[in-house]
């Protein structure tokens, strides 16, 4: 039998300080998500945008609802809060070039082939899901405001590693052996 390791302790716990950030949202780091693209048009039917996203969720299967958060200091905060349909990608590990594109404020389409959803929502090829959604219901949520969306069409590519993002960085799963616990 193979001994475990001793669980880390934990500190006595702080309360988050708004005059310094850095020690919570690293704690909130050491909570691994998967990565996504949230696509959508401009308001007023203008080009496409993008954004990458980790707080994508699945809230219900009946209906069929999801939801993720945009941050509100975000450029793109101003169209994605008024935005009628959007598409989120969930991105495979080998596209974090992709999900660092989308992390920035700028063109985020130059150079990258799209096609458009029978809405009008820009629609990226090779990921390893994508749910097409009608924007269901939006709540304030301190600096982040939070979307649901209405799943209307969804599609998987091939099973592939997920990008994940944890500790401040991307990286992908090791999967664990199902029979030992370990990789």
């Amino acid at each position: 039998m193979t001994r475990q390791p001793e669980p880390a302790t934990l500190s006595e716990g702080v309360a988050p300080d708004p005059a310094n950030p850095r020690p919570y949202r690293d704690a909130l780091g050491r909570y691994a998500t998967g990565v996504a693209v949230v696509t959508a048009r401009e308001a007023g039917g203008g080009g496409p945008l993008g954004i990458t996203v980790n707080s994508f969720a699945s809230v219900s299967l009946d209906p069929p609802l999801v939801l993720w958060s945009a941050a509100r200091a975000s450029l793109r905060h101003a169209h994605f809060s008024v935005a009628g349909a959007f598409a989120i990608h969930v991105l495979a590990a080998d596209q974090a070039e992709l999900a660092t594109r989308f992390s920035r404020n700028g063109a985020d389409f130059a150079g990258i082939p799209f096609t458009l959803s029978d809405l009008g929502v820009p629609l990226l090829g090779n990921t390893l899901a994508r749910f097409e959604c009608v924007a269901e219901t939006r709540h304030e949520g301190g600096d982040h405001t939070i979307i649901l969306g209405r799943v209307i069409r969804f599609a998987s590519g091939p099973l592939a590693a997920p990008l994940v993002f944890a500790q401040g960085g991307y990286g992908q799963l090791h999967p664990l052996d199902p029979a030992s616990g370990t990789r």
